[in-house]
């Protein structure tokens, strides 16, 4: 990720309460593995940006940059230990967003689906709601701490637990395409898209059971690219940037 862009006229917030989703990945950085130290700094350093309007931020992290669970290649391990095992990742990126957070004068809780009282509070849903009232940014970490679920699933789960107004979706391209933009010049990106069209059309924007969920309770998400400075900040002000999956009129 690069710098963070130069403060500019701050606008109104179009969201009161968000949900963000980081990837694993997203910690990553150009080194392609691990906790990259600039690269989290950097993410921290935008969420004080967002802070500074006075939105709620809840992050639910992943935990892809240091396990990917059933899916580590070359590594045979029965299922639920491998998500198990991710989910504990997911602990640990928690805690270094949590670190970079404070290093930059946000308050920050962790709170996670697995008891570990010396690491981090356990999650309960009305304290969550609770530390986000009182102005600390709550980072959610170990799933839902069952097996067989993914961090889609459980973002979507608690943002409709919190009353989350969106679920923000980190990525690395700039929205939803109608074909992948890297092999196919003549993708169109689509800007707006109905939950069943994502469903039917089986678009990898979440899984199927946090998409289902959204829909039911209904919580748009706004699929973004995080690599572009400012743009967690521009999505929060209602910019038009990205692709937002949720009912249409």
């Amino acid at each position: 990720m690069a710098a963070t862009k130069k403060a500019g006229k701050k606008g109104k917030p179009a969201y009161k309460r968000v949900l963000l989703k980081l990837s694993g990945e997203s910690f990553q950085g150009p080194q392609g593995f691990g906790i990259h130290g600039e690269t989290i700094q950097a993410i921290a350093r935008e969420l004080k940006d967002v802070h500074a309007l006075g939105v709620q931020v809840a992050i639910m992290v992943g935990g892809g940059n240091i396990f990917r669970g059933a899916r580590q290649k070359g590594f045979e391990i029965d299922r639920a230990t491998g998500d198990y095992m991710g989910m504990l990742a997911t602990v640990i990126n928690a805690l270094a967003l949590q670190d970079a957070l404070e290093r930059t004068g946000i308050p920050a809780r962790t709170m996670t689906a697995i008891q570990m009282p010396q690491v981090a509070e356990p999650y309960i849903r009305r304290r969550a709601v609770r530390h986000l009232e009182k102005g600390r940014v709550v980072i959610l970490a170990a799933g839902t701490g069952n097996p067989y679920f993914t961090t889609d699933t459980t973002a979507a789960l608690r943002a409709v637990e919190i009353e989350a107004d969106v679920i923000l979706k980190a990525t690395k391209v700039d929205g939803v395409y109608t074909a992948d933009p890297k092999l196919d010049p003549k993708a169109i990106k689509l800007k707006h898209l109905d939950y069943l069209e994502v469903l039917n059309r089986g678009i990898e924007v979440m899984d199927n059971t946090a998409l289902t969920l959204c829909m039911d309770n209904n919580v748009p998400i706004v699929v973004f690219n995080l690599l572009e400075a400012g743009n967690i900040e521009r999505v929060v002000l209602g910019e038009d940037i990205g692709t937002l999956v949720g009912a249409l009129g």
